[in-house]
């Protein structure tokens, strides 16, 4: 088990992506702890008078050569919207790494399907893919080009296919309608955002006999199983989706 991390850590960066979008660059003053794709950390939130809760954010990327990380962040609260204030010299509190990652199976192409902020994980995941010797493909959805980034990270790993509902970028419509779902031939997918995203997917996937993994947005309040307010009704019963997940198996689940 990797040992969790309360930490200190110095903001370098922050990237304005959009409107509602920004990644933050964060420097560890010691070697960073094995961090895997789709594992979180916990954010402290200062100077936010309503916000006494911590917030749970994916690792985006992960540069160990300079022992820095970033993470992708979606403005939805009050919380969030003092993150995004964090400039450089700043400092942000951290536990990390939690939560169970992604799993690295047999196969050679792999679907990474992920609406909203629920990209968040793929670039690290990607990554982790192709450093494998494995070929990701991408396929993204927002609700208008507005609320879509530069993805030039992404297509420099794989191929990138983009939905929106507007069609005001890539295909109309919503990333279940995209064709790629049916002329691709993946040994597995893994997905991230809107519930019933995710459950299409997994029928998808079912329904191809392929391997599936998602990773839940449930609200995980102290990352640590403490609270139980993540509680994911599974077929082994009830787990915790901040150390049992937030990653499972779509065979796991009771949707």
């Amino acid at each position: 088990m990797v040992k969790k991390k309360i930490e200190d850590l110095l903001v370098t960066g922050n990237q304005r992506l959009n409107k509602d979008y920004f990644i933050l660059t964060l420097r560890s003053g010691d070697p960073l702890p094995a961090i895997f794709p789709g594992q979180f950390a916990e954010l402290r939130v200062n100077h936010a008078g309503d916000t006494f809760l911590r917030r749970p954010i994916s690792f985006y990327d992960v540069g160990r050569e300079h022992h820095e990380i970033r993470l992708l962040i979606r403005e939805v609260g009050s919380g969030t919207r003092q993150l995004g204030m964090l400039g450089p010299g700043d400092t942000l509190n951290m536990i990390y790494p939690l939560g169970h990652p992604f799993t690295m199976v047999d196969g050679k192409e792999f679907l990474l399907a992920a609406g909203g902020v629920g990209i968040a994980p793929m670039l690290l995941l990607g990554k982790t893919l192709k450093q494998a010797g494995k070929r990701p493909v991408f396929l993204f959805g927002a609700r208008s080009k507005e609320q879509m980034f530069d993805l030039t990270e992404f297509e420099e790993l794989g191929e990138v296919y983009i939905t929106t509902e507007d069609g005001s970028m890539g295909k109309k419509g919503m990333i279940t309608d995209h064709p790629i779902l049916e002329t691709g031939n993946f040994d597995g997918c893994y997905s991230c955002g809107p519930e019933p995203m995710m459950k299409a997917i997994a029928k998808l996937a079912t329904g191809k006999e392929i391997f599936c993994e998602v990773s839940l947005e449930n609200m995980m309040a102290c990352g640590i199983g403490a609270c139980l307010c993540c509680a994911q009704p599974t077929v082994h019963g009830m787990k915790m989706a901040c150390v049992d997940g937030p990653v499972f198996n779509t065979k796991e689940l009771l949707w």
